[in-house]
């Protein structure tokens, strides 16, 4: 029987960055970037968190929950600038990366600080019942381990923990 540790250990799937963005200003749009540079002391450049919380200096949402909360909201697409989080990831299980190390790109390491619940803004943003269709597909917080540049495209992988 494995360990959970060997369980947690075990993520094969490898996600793909989406769609980036960064908040200038709290409450103002959301600004679509190709690119972001990432450091430890401020988290993303230009997003408004830098610097404030350790937990949630990057805020990540999995692709395949955006369409589920599309298909919730009988809409037939949910423009992720509303949905206020910097990285769109698709093809790997967010909530898997709770409390776990993982790689973006050749120099990124986030660790996953918890959950990302939705804020009341999402029945703003997405109308009515857009906070409740948003819970618990809201994605996941993160702090940063180690900065550097990430970029639509780059591979997310799970950095197994040692046993």
């Amino acid at each position: 029987m494995q360990t959970m540790q060997a369980l947690l250990n075990t993520l094969p799937q490898v996600g793909t960055i989406d769609w980036i963005s960064i908040r200038p200003q709290k409450k103002l749009p959301v600004k679509v970037v190709e690119q972001v540079s990432v450091n430890i002391t401020n988290g993303l450049e230009g997003d408004h968190y830098a610097g404030t919380s350790g937990k949630r200096q990057v805020t990540l949402i999995q692709a395949e929950h955006i369409t589920a909360v599309t298909r919730l909201l009988n809409k037939p697409t949910i423009d992720p600038t509303l949905l206020r989080r910097n990285i769109i990831v698709s093809g790997i299980n967010l909530l898997a990366l709770k409390e776990q190390q993982f790689s973006i790109g050749a120099e990124v390491i986030l660790e996953g600080t918890g959950p990302c619940p939705p804020c009341s803004r999402m029945e703003e943003n997405l109308g009515a019942g857009g906070y409740n269709a948003m819970r618990g597909h809201g994605g996941l917080t993160a702090r940063v381990i180690r900065g550097g540049t990430i970029k639509v495209g780059d591979q997310v992988k799970l950095i197994p923990k040692e046993t």
